[in-house]
């Protein structure tokens, strides 16, 4: 599993550019076809020609001369939109896919800091998992996305729909609320399944072209942007305990669990505890050693090493270490192993 984060983690800023530049080819396109008359060609910015098909339905059709197939541009936009969503929230936030599915408009909260009485917007996350809610803050990046989401689920209205949600696992249907993640379908509205959210991702990922270092596909899990949230928000200096608190994990074990630790890491981080540390100490401990002309200082032989050794060994200790050396049991001279 490590070694999938490592994978995903480099390319999800591709992912990123990926979603959103196929969400405004499928804004451009379907703001397209509507102004185009029925049976008139038009270009999508991806250079295809297409042609308006007629009909009184308030969905966009187009047929591809190239691949004789009908093309339904409401449902392309609608799953761009979707999937760009999906993205930006899970890998703000590093919530579970079935928190973000119960997101409500009710769950923004407005938190005042009591040191400095500043005002800053929280998203109270539903307990899944373990029984307790907790708060997340919100950033500007994903403050945009939430309100761009809102301005989709609410048509222009002054409210925000009442939809009942079913949990799958619980096999029970919630009180109609006004969840952020639902959709038009048909006269009603929904809330959105976890098995559309996969499809919108899937979609997105066969048309982003991203490939893994065996030239393979990648494939994105919701799952999968809560463990790059954890492994770099570590890498990025969070503290783990602060991040136990962020994703809801009881022990702070669990949170490491899912961190990625790259090798250069664990390199780059231990020569900065050594440099912080060298500059605490005193100076004295840090002597630099002798140079010495001709050979060096430490026996080349195996012969010359052990008589240096068993020399050590019989040799009176300093006397900062007499008192432990006194207490500690002595076994007299190493014997030796080669030949005088």
């Amino acid at each position: 599993m490590d070694q999938r984060t490592r994978t995903l983690l480099p390319a999800l800023p591709a992912l990123v550019k990926a979603v959103e530049r196929q969400l405004k080819d499928a804004q451009t396109c379907l703001a397209t076809g509507r102004e185009t008359p029925a049976g008139a060609p038009f270009t999508t910015p991806a250079g295809e020609t297409l042609l308006r098909r007629a009909g009184v339905s308030s969905r966009v059709y187009a047929d591809d001369p190239a691949t004789g197939r009908r093309r339904d541009l409401t449902v392309e936009e609608e799953r761009a939109f979707w999937a760009w969503a999906i993205v930006e929230v899970l890998r703000h936030t590093g919530m579970r896919i079935e928190e973000a599915l119960e997101l409500t408009h009710h769950s923004f909260v407005a938190y005042r800091l009591p040191t400095t009485g500043e005002i800053v917007p929280m998203l109270q996350v539903a307990p899944s998992k373990l029984d307790q809610d907790r708060l997340l803050l919100v950033s500007p990046e994903l403050g945009e996305v939430l309100t761009a989401i809102i301005h989709r689920v609410r048509r222009g209205q002054q409210a925000m729909p009442l939809v009942a949600a079913y949990d799958s696992p619980e096999r029970l249907w919630s009180a109609p609320m006004p969840f952020l993640f639902q959709r038009r379908c048909g006269p009603e509205d929904r809330a959105i399944p976890r098995n559309y959210i996969y499809t919108c991702l899937n979609d997105a990922l066969a048309a982003s072209g991203l490939t893994g270092p065996a030239n393979e596909q990648l494939r994105y899990t919701p799952h999968d942007f809560r463990r790059i949230f954890v492994t770099d928000a570590l890498r990025s200096g969070l503290p783990p305990h602060i991040a136990a608190r962020i994703c809801g994990h009881r022990t702070v074990d669990t949170t490491l669990g899912y961190a990625a630790i790259y090798p250069e890491d664990v390199i780059n981080h231990h020569r900065s505890f050594i440099a912080r540390r060298r500059t605490l100490r005193p100076s004295e401990e840090y002597r630099e050693p002798p140079r010495r002309s001709g050979r060096t200082s430490w026996p080349t032989s195996s012969c010359a090493r052990w008589r240096w050794a068993s020399a050590l060994a019989t040799s009176a200790p300093p006397a900062s270490m007499s008192t432990l050396a006194s207490d500690a049991p002595s076994y007299g001279p190493i014997p030796s192993r080669c030949p005088a």
